[in-house]
């Protein structure tokens, strides 16, 4: 009986101990998780509303994407630029649809890094006339400035 009731009570601190999850993740479940998360929810609906100022709203003052060519300058992001290239994108996209699977948050003093896989499904008439999709993962950097977190990369 007093073996049972030690194996209860140590099951019970390890339970108590073990930090909170948000359901249906792996991510602990803190005030600063939730509001990257937010963030990251803000950017999907955003993209699927084709609203490029809402994106802009989401990025640092220094946003930088170098769209996989590191040493060609010609193609980047840069917060400057990126609010007419989402413009001139959304208006040949019709329907986005995606979804962002946030699969883990790396929290750092003011900087997090988020990996999350993203499936996109869209039309480009102009283009093609099959719908496009697209899957992959990616990872998204955060920054808190003024006490909200704003995107610096991996969008």
């Amino acid at each position: 009986m007093l073996n049972r009731f030690l194996a209860l009570s140590v099951l019970s601190l390890l339970v108590a101990c073990a930090p909170k999850r948000i359901p249906g993740t792996e991510i602990d479940d803190t005030p600063d998780t939730r509001e990257i998360l937010k963030v990251m929810e803000l950017y999907r609906a955003a993209l699927e509303a084709r609203d490029a100022e809402a994106i802009k709203a989401l990025l640092t003052k220094d946003f930088r994407e170098d769209a996989g060519t590191p040493s060609d300058p010609e193609d980047d992001l840069t917060a400057a630029n990126v609010g007419p290239y989402l413009e001139n994108l959304f208006k040949a996209l019709q329907s986005p649809k995606v979804e962002l699977d946030v699969r883990r948050v790396q929290l750092g003093e003011d900087v997090a890094a988020a990996i999350y896989y993203w499936k996109a499904s869209w039309r480009m008439p102009g283009l093609n006339p099959k719908p496009q999709r697209e899957s992959e993962l990616e990872q998204m950097v955060l920054r808190r400035e003024g006490g909200t977190w704003k995107i610096v990369s991996g969008i």
